[in-house]
């Protein structure tokens, strides 16, 4: 496992198309520090080399050294959970082009948003199999599209007996969980149902609502994640009418609640360092240390590779060039900068950039 995550590493310095300083000073408040090296976590896959939420894409973090790999779930018609980043499937299928299905075709309101398309739960998982994966965004990553139509729709079942045959773990993602409730396809118990069937023992489960996870932690020992948007509040919070925002979530009183039925939170990088109106860099925020006096992991998502996914402190390249915007940008860098402040874990677009960082960091003589 070693050996593999070196050779990954190297891979993704050699072939990354940028060159980073890692730095190596020890500070006690690092995931390193106490005792842990920083998980690297494979955002759907390797979502900046393979059309998302595929095997193609999972296969390919798998290859380069990620410790997890992340399926967000929605369901089926039949109440099957399957991989896709957001139930309304028009921008990463070609379900568009299919004339059979034109007719289903329809707008829904999915967490107080109307929205049009395609939906997975107006399909059974044998109709979902006809379709094919296709990249979501192709002008930023215009390379990912040469793999269009070759992948299938994956269900959850598939992508965890693809972690377990390889060693790796699973972090799935309840998305709308309040609406499927609504439509009678709760995703929690066939959640449960797949991981208790292959007796998954390396997995988070994590979720943007609340009510959600505090029901898990009733039925599971498995790790829960709270996640956190740089702003908004949590759906069901929201549905509730609950005032409280994500604001409020990541005080230390907020913290202290998420502690007593998650064991870490999933926060956007911004409420780690936040970004000023001028797109640089501000001083870090006491959220991780807030966080871990309480008792919680925290994972930050999402580092991304192109320049217009980084903050400008980290962009690399000409910006009068037409292609400055998904060129590579310093990710090592700033990856190296999250681990330095204490992160527990990191979601990677490109997970081989993140094994680089986390093996350079923690690789000690004799290694």
């Amino acid at each position: 496992m070693m050996i593999r995550r070196l050779l990954s590493g190297a891979l993704a310095v050699l072939t990354g198309g940028t060159v980073a300083v890692v730095l190596f000073q020890s500070n006690p408040a690092t995931a390193e520090g106490r005792g842990q090296a920083p998980i690297v976590i494979g955002h759907r896959g390797a979502s900046a080399h393979r059309p998302e939420h595929t095997l193609l894409s999972y296969e390919a973090a798998i290859a380069m050294g990620a410790d997890y790999i992340e399926p967000d779930l929605v369901s089926t018609k039949d109440h099957v959970l399957v991989a896709r980043h957001e139930n309304e499937i028009s921008g990463t299928t070609d379900v568009a082009s299919r004339p059979e299905f034109a007719g289903r075709r329809t707008t829904k309101t999915i967490d107080g948003r109307a929205v049009t398309g395609w939906f997975t739960e107006d399909f059974t998982l044998a109709e979902l199999k006809t379709l094919r994966a296709k990249e979501r965004v192709p002008d930023l990553r215009p390379d990912n599209t040469a793999f269009d139509g070759l992948a299938e729709i994956p269900t959850f079942e598939e992508v965890v007996r693809l972690a377990q045959h390889h060693g790796v773990g699973v972090y799935p993602e309840t998305k709308h969980p309040t609406y499927f409730d609504s439509i009678g396809l709760s995703l929690e118990e066939p959640l449960l149902e797949v991981l208790n069937t292959h007796r998954v023992r390396k997995a988070f489960i994590q979720s943007f609502e609340t009510a959600n996870l505090r029901d898990l932690r009733a039925k599971t020992r498995l790790p829960l994640i709270q996640l956190i948007t740089s702003g908004g509040a949590p759906y069901d919070w929201v549905a509730a009418g609950d005032p409280r925002t994500y604001d409020d979530m990541v005080k230390p009183e907020g913290l202290r609640e998420v502690a007593a039925y998650a064991n870490g939170i999933g926060v956007d990088t911004r409420r780690v360092v936040p970004v000023g109106s001028d797109g640089r860099l501000q001083q870090p925020t006491t959220l991780i240390a807030d966080a871990h006096r309480a008792r919680l992991e925290v994972h930050v998502w999402t580092v991304r590779n192109e320049n217009s996914q980084l903050p400008l402190d980290y962009r690399l390249g000409n910006p009068a060039s037409p292609v400055f915007s998904r060129a590579t940008g310093d990710v090592m860098g700033w990856l190296s900068r999250l681990v330095e402040l204490g992160i527990d874990g990191a979601f990677c677009d490109d997970p081989g950039m993140g094994r680089a960082v986390v093996t350079r960091r923690t690789a000690r003589p004799g290694v």
